[in-house]
């Protein structure tokens, strides 16, 4: 069964502060489970539509499961009745699976909790609301843990963005009632001058040596600039006296030290990404190369495949770069992209009909669009292409074959920071107004990682 992303846009919702925020839709949250009694790891996600009528947000919620997490063998996509997002699941001491979700709509979602067949995905109990949370927006991402005797919910609550909290409530009975700790939030860094912001979504884990750790989202915030989005950061964490949880502060640097047995590592290509539901018989990726057959769908449109594939920018500081084969006669578009969505990107590309490199910077959001442009006066083979990427900046350059650098454009982070899901993608993209006859040759696409 194939699982589409095609109708995962991003819209663009004003605010009262005058700002807009950016709702993708698409997968969000997943939680990564093992049933230590079947020997099967599941993950339970949420893919969210949006409708081609305009009309609300549609969550599809699924399960996938594998004998062998280590394999590519998984299951089809298991289809759930549950009118929400985020969901988790947890097994009780009797074996029974249970499923823990944030029930729409929002802004005052409710967390919910009902008994599952995996297998199928038919409910074996009615949903109940066990917690509506302390009060703030949006009760969701919750998890649930069993400990000493008491069932731990642990949500997040304020929305995503400056008011993210973590809050946690316990009941000696899986349905409830939910006692919400005295301490709550045990997390916020709303009103900080911390420099991770926006800490929530949490998941807690027990590692071999019985030391318990949370993993959580933040955003790296400094001034009015963060590019990089929503990223994931481990945080220490452990039960007091009291028998209720606590978690450290985010911080970017981390001192602990591990004994692992993790693969050196992933498998090849498990690293590329697409937009949306590509046409994978479009790109051909090895070791040193990548063919792009250019679409007729540019960076700024999502109804149709768009010729792009990239990698997550995952350091703050660092470059990318790229070589492009020059074909004689091509009239495409093709280029070295840092991506966000249909809304904002930036990218320098070579026009093969106009012979000559541009510089764009789109950010729908802010009403930003900027370009520029300069004419290659020689025949050329080859051109590099290289973006250098820090905190406050990024610097778009190119190289012809004389071996000088030459800066085509600049962006302030800022241009690109907004109220959003996700993070920067770099890659390639290769387009067309019309049929283009041959393919488009990238060699040595280097991002630091």
């Amino acid at each position: 069964m194939f699982l589409s992303l095609r109708l995962s846009d991003t819209k663009l919702h004003p605010q009262e502060d005058g700002t807009v925020m950016l709702a993708t839709g698409g997968l969000f949250a997943p939680t990564i489970r093992h049933d230590a009694r079947s020997g099967k790891t599941h993950i339970i996600n949420t893919n969210v539509v949006h409708p081609e009528d305009g009309g609300e947000d549609v969550p599809e919620n699924f399960i996938l499961e594998t004998d062998d997490i280590w394999s590519d063998s998984w299951s089809d996509p298991v289809y759930l009745d549950f009118s929400g997002i985020d969901p988790s699941i947890f097994w009780d001491e009797d074996g029974k699976a249970l499923v823990c979700g944030s029930h729409g709509p929002g802004p005052m979602t409710t967390i919910s909790l009902f008994e599952i067949d995996l297998s199928t995905g038919k409910k074996l109990s009615k949903e109940q609301t066990v917690w509506k949370g302390t009060g703030g927006i949006y009760p969701e991402g919750p998890h649930i843990y069993k400990k000493d005797g008491f069932y731990y919910l642990l949500i997040s609550e304020g929305g995503t963005f400056k008011d993210h909290m973590i809050t946690v409530a316990r009941s000696s009975n899986i349905w409830g009632p939910y006692e919400s700790h005295e301490k709550n939030p045990i997390l916020i860094a709303a009103e900080t001058d911390n420099y991770v912001h926006c800490t929530g979504h949490c998941d807690m884990f027990q590692d071999e040596q019985d030391k318990w750790w949370g993993v959580r989202l933040g955003m790296r915030m400094r001034d009015s600039r963060f590019m990089m989005g929503r990223e994931s950061f481990l945080v220490s964490g452990k039960w007091e006296q009291d028998g209720w949880p606590t978690l450290d502060t985010v911080e970017v640097t981390f001192s602990h030290h591990f004994k692992t047995n993790i693969i050196d590592s992933p498998k090849s290509g498990l690293d590329w990404l697409y937009i949306r539901n590509a046409n994978l018989q479009d790109h051909d990726i090895d070791d040193r190369s990548i063919h792009l057959t250019p679409s007729k769908a540019n960076l700024s449109q999502w109804q149709e495949p768009v010729s792009f594939v990239g990698k997550r920018q995952r350091k703050l500081e660092g470059h990318a770069s790229v070589i492009l084969t020059i074909s004689e006669d091509d009239p495409c578009r093709a280029g070295l992209v840092v991506y966000k969505d249909e809304h904002r990107y930036t990218r320098i590309w070579y026009d093969g009909g106009k012979k000559i490199v541009c510089f764009e910077v789109i950010n729908n959001a802010k009403k930003i669009a900027r370009s520029h442009e300069a004419k290659i006066e020689d025949d050329i083979e080859e051109l590099h292409m290289l973006i250098e990427y820090a905190e406050e900046q990024l610097v778009l350059q190119y190289m012809e074959e004389t071996g000088v650098v030459k800066t085509i454009g600049t962006v302030d982070t800022e241009e690109l920071s907004n109220a959003d899901f996700v993070g920067p993608i770099i890659g390639v993209f290769a387009t067309s107004d019309s049929d283009c006859p041959s393919l488009v040759l990238f060699k040595d696409f280097r991002i630091d990682q």
